[in-house]
């Protein structure tokens, strides 16, 4: 009972030890994520070899282990911008991106865990004044967005194509301009639209005429032909058939042969 004290404490000891010792050697890596290993006596961060992927990993209990989210996340940004003419133009662009999965641990090692702090978001900054830079005001509230949008994702590219950084999208999602400059612009495009509209109306109401001077010189050239064709001769035959069938009616008429001009008949009418 004496000893029993004296066995007890180193046990108890050791086991608080291991117990540490696990807690520091498990590493446990979430949906999403993936690790990078750092051996504090091998060398530092382990480039070489595969980044630890999903699960529990045992580690030596001296290394560490830094997570990075490697699913595709955002990043929303709001800047000011010069157009080509000067002016101050508000523009949120979102970016969507994510740490390249195979290069990570060079990622980590080069440029850290604010990678996106020191990397992505001047980038995307200096593209987003590049181009805009490019392009007058109303070409940005009108008809350039998407091209603007597809320029920016370029140029965006090419500062992190060797960054470790795999860029998926560049979304403008809004283009804000001085407010005098944008109620001349709605002035002006309403403008254009109803030139647009007065122009389409001029248009139609030509072809309206068109097609009644048309449908007019067909009738006339009907006509021409067919009082070309139409001789005396078959005039008279003519009137000849259509009082033959007047003649057969059940309705009574007095029909004087040969008094009409050219020796047509003359048809009375009903007695």
């Amino acid at each position: 009972m004496e000893r029993l004290p004296k066995v007890a404490i180193p046990a108890i000891i050791a086991a608080i030890v291991l117990i540490i010792i696990l807690a520091k050697s498990a590493v446990t890596v979430e949906s999403g994520q993936a690790g990078v290993l750092y051996k504090t006596f091998g060398g530092g961060v382990v480039t070489d070899e595969p980044v630890l992927g999903e699960g529990f990993h045992i580690i030596a209990p001296w290394n560490k282990v830094f997570i990075y989210e490697v699913r595709q996340q955002e990043i929303l940004d709001k800047m000011s911008v010069l157009s080509s003419n000067g002016l101050d133009i508000k523009l949120e662009a979102s970016v969507w991106f994510q740490p390249a999965y195979q290069n990570l641990g060079k990622l980590h090692q080069e440029k850290g865990e604010m990678y996106k702090e020191r990397i992505l978001l001047p980038a995307i900054r200096s593209a987003a004044r590049s181009v805009v830079g490019r392009y007058t005001p109303e070409q940005l509230y009108s008809s350039k967005r998407d091209a603007i949008q597809q320029e920016i994702f370029e140029e965006t590219q090419k500062f992190v194509e060797d960054q470790y950084i795999q860029l998926n999208e560049v979304l403008v999602r809004d283009v804000t301009l001085p407010p005098t400059i944008k109620d001349a612009i709605e002035r002006k495009l309403r403008q254009e639209q109803e030139s647009l509209e007065y122009e389409f109306r001029l248009v139609t109401a030509s072809k309206e005429a068109e097609k009644v001077i048309i449908e007019a010189q067909g009738k006339a050239d009907a006509n021409k032909i067919l009082s070309a064709s139409l001789t005396e001769k078959i005039l008279q035959d003519k009137g000849i058939e259509a009082t033959v069938k007047l003649s057969e009616s059940n309705n009574s008429k007095v029909i004087v042969i040969g008094s009409g001009d050219s020796g047509l008949p003359i048809i009375l009418g009903n007695q």
